[in-house]
């Protein structure tokens, strides 16, 4: 059984961390995230560590008391040191730039595609075919990857597609000429 939710939370100086009833804001170096508890939830925050303690036993309440934990972890990682993610393009032709504050992508289409900038999220380009996706909050620069992936799928056959860096592809064999 996981105890998650009865590790602490070592807090940096850097850090303010601010309880308001069952919202907890922490502001850091790289900007401030807000998380809402539960109300089986409660938060304490002394000697630069937050404690997360739960009302009572039953399982919906241990369930939810690592998963708070595990989000304000997040956002303290978040505030402090930032998320990042980084993509590759595998594909002849596939091409990613920047356009203003968006993404152009050229992906074996008649015609190349645009990705507005989001909110909170900053792409860089490095080359023609990689680019990283940096921001504060871990969801929502996972939610940015998976939204840029979906621009072209995987082709299960050739490789072809967009890919994390250091994932392995995987290509199913093609028909075998049966002799």
């Amino acid at each position: 059984m996981s105890r998650v939710g009865n590790k602490a939370i070592t807090v940096d100086s850097s850090v303010v961390v601010t309880i308001v009833d069952q919202r907890i804001t922490l502001k850091g170096p790289k900007g401030e995230l807000t998380c809402v508890l539960d109300s089986s939830i409660s938060v304490d925050f002394s000697d630069d560590q937050i404690h997360l303690k739960r009302g009572n036993n039953g399982k919906d309440v241990k369930s939810k008391h690592g998963l708070y934990r595990s989000l304000v972890a997040n956002n303290y990682e978040g505030v402090f040191n930032g998320y990042s993610r980084k993509l590759q393009l595998h594909g002849i032709g596939y091409r990613v730039q920047k356009k203003g504050k968006g993404l152009e992508f050229t992906l074996g289409y008649s015609h190349p595609v645009f990705f507005d900038s989001v909110e909170g999220i900053e792409f860089v380009v490095e080359g023609q075919d990689k680019l990283t996706v940096i921001g504060i909050d871990k969801q929502l620069v996972g939610d940015v990857c998976a939204k840029l992936m979906k621009l072209r799928r995987r082709d299960a056959y050739k490789g072809k597609g967009i890919y994390f860096i250091g994932e392995k592809i995987r290509k199913k064999p093609g028909k075998k000429i049966k002799k």
